[in-house]
């Protein structure tokens, strides 16, 4: 399967909140401790003492407060993968607008879950950090006088998904730095568990939310449960039409929530998570257990898709947005008709290989990102000139070979554009929360292919699959990361930042840098105006 793009743009906001909105606090301490997720002792990444992490907890525009103590022997940061905090891109927990919080220090995140509901999770960013845990799953509900489009179930799982590796992150490291590619995974975890032990506990004809987050480092995941249908009700942030499905793609990065209901005989039943696109299928199996029930799992385990892309590419195709469930504001917020609007600039986003002075590398653009000395926000704000320079990678395919720069397109505040990717199969949502994929096919694409394109009711989501073209409202300032979400691809360069700029100060538009805010590289020792 081609790369996978994920365009990482979480708003992580110093949050300037209603009186209204309560406040959460969490204090996290992140160690080191020997895990045993498939078998052998390894080194992985607690938070807390738990792997995965905790949750969160939130319910829409609640102001998040986590102050993160790091306990490792180095630099540490976490992303909000989907959170769409508003005007403030600072604590992002990317390096290219965030420092990392240094060895045996903390840091305070301050977010805010601004007009937002759904499913989404936390990890590492830094150093290859993903590949030994540290991620946890986020969860946003909806405020009590907001109707939601189904009854409040049984109850609320987590389940996160994904290929894991016997290697610790450090030696995984290692091999990209000598310029390698990654191994095939060893295996697929279910909540940080190998085979045969997850499970959930269900009562017979209730019904139960579980959000599906694939957390993982190289692949796409197919997730079904024994005998039991599931229903998609919502879509990292979108509520969507119900329509029920015996199996799932899930792709890097990718959560949503579906609807089980125990409507089958008392017993146990397999959970199944396998690969696709793989040649090797690597496959795990949890249990759907019914209460008071003794019965073990029997049976065959259910069986996957059995065709590749043109299965995935119309079930993808299939979940579409709910058009009059409510929005999570209490003023109704209407529908964006966004195939009505002229876009202002198409760019064109193709992925290439290759190597470099005998170094395996990834580009975008042919750009293959190098990391700066500093935040390239903190260089904005700072006005630090050479940290990198606007233009650095080019808005369509130039035909050249791979080359290193610290790649950042510009791109004007409000304005709306046309992202077309070109043989990136899978994309991490970017910029807005009207980045819609309106069009996405196996085939090639043409200008023909604008007439097929859905302009009414596209999920705004976070993966995409072969050519895609998406509509973005670019309503949010900052700086924010486009990166393939192939864990190992990133790393090694593909991935760049987009600057979303004006020239306005207002607090409307861009709140400025929080005092807390960690200052290091050409930053450091220079001091934040107070916030």
């Amino acid at each position: 399967m081609a790369p996978l793009l994920k365009l990482a743009v979480v708003f992580a906001c110093f949050a300037i909140a209603a009186a209204e909105s309560p406040y959460r606090f969490y204090t996290w301490n992140v160690t080191y401790g020997t895990i045993y997720p498939l078998g052998p002792p390894q080194q992985g990444i607690l938070i807390n003492g738990q792997f995965p992490g905790p949750d969160i907890y939130s319910v829409t525009n609640d102001n998040i407060i986590v102050n993160v103590f790091n306990s490792l022997d180095e630099p540490f940061l976490i992303h909000w993968s989907g959170v769409q905090n508003r005007r403030n891109s600072y604590e992002d927990g990317v390096l290219g607008t965030t420092c990392p919080i240094p060895p045996g220090q903390n840091f305070t995140y301050i977010l805010q879950m601004k007009d937002q509901i759904g499913s989404f999770f936390y990890f590492p960013s830094l150093a290859f950090h993903k590949a030994a845990g540290g991620f946890g799953g986020i969860k946003i509900l909806s405020r009590p006088l907001i109707p939601v489009p189904f009854d409040p179930p049984a109850d609320d799982y987590t389940v996160l998904i994904g290929d894991w590796y016997k290697s610790n992150h450090t030696a995984l490291k290692a091999v990209l730095d000598k310029g390698h590619k990654l191994p095939f995974p060893d295996g697929i975890l279910i909540n940080g568990r190998g085979p045969n032990v997850t499970s959930f506990t269900v009562q017979q004809g209730k019904t139960y939310r579980l959000r599906l987050c694939n957390v993982g480092l190289q692949n796409s995941l197919n997730f079904r449960i024994q005998g039991h249908k599931m229903k998609v009700v919502e879509v990292e942030g979108t509520h969507t039409l119900q329509v029920s499905y015996s199996s799932l793609d899930i792709h890097l990065g990718q959560c949503m929530s579906v609807l089980v209901t125990a409507d089958q005989q008392p017993q146990d039943y397999y959970i199944v998570v396998s690969s696709r696109f793989t040649s090797q299928v690597l496959t795990t199996t949890g249990f759907l257990r019914y209460a008071n029930s003794n019965r073990p799992a029997s049976g065959p385990l259910p069986g996957g898709p059995t065709t590749q892309i043109d299965w995935s590419l119309n079930q993808a195709r299939s979940i579409r947005t709910n058009l009059t469930a409510s929005g999570p504001r209490p003023n109704p917020q209407g529908s964006y008709h966004y195939g009505m609007i002229n876009t202002s600039r198409t760019i064109r986003l193709a992925s290439s290989a290759g190597q470099v002075n005998g170094k395996q590398k990834y580009a975008i653009n042919s750009v293959s990102f190098v990391p700066a000395d500093t935040p390239l926000k903190l260089a904005d704000f700072f006005q630090i000139s050479g940290v990198y320079h606007v233009g650095s990678i080019p808005d369509a395919p130039n035909g050249r070979g791979i080359y290193l720069d610290t790649s950042v397109m510009q791109v004007d505040y409000r304005t709306f554009i046309e992202l077309f990717l070109k043989t990136m199969k899978i994309l991490r949502r970017a910029i807005t929360s009207t980045a819609t994929p309106s069009g996405m096919d196996g085939g090639q694409w043409t200008s023909a292919s604008r007439n097929q394109y859905n302009l009414r009711d596209a999920v705004s989501r976070s993966t995409v699959q072969s050519w895609t073209a998406i509509y973005i409202a670019l309503d949010n300032v900052g700086m924010w990361q486009l990166r393939s979400e192939f864990w190992a691809r990133q790393y090694l360069g593909q991935q760049f930042y987009l600057r979303v700029y004006t020239t306005s100060t207002s607090l409307r538009d861009e709140y400025p840098i929080p005092k807390n805010a960690l200052l290091c590289g050409r930053a450091k020792g220079r001091h934040t105006r107070p916030f």
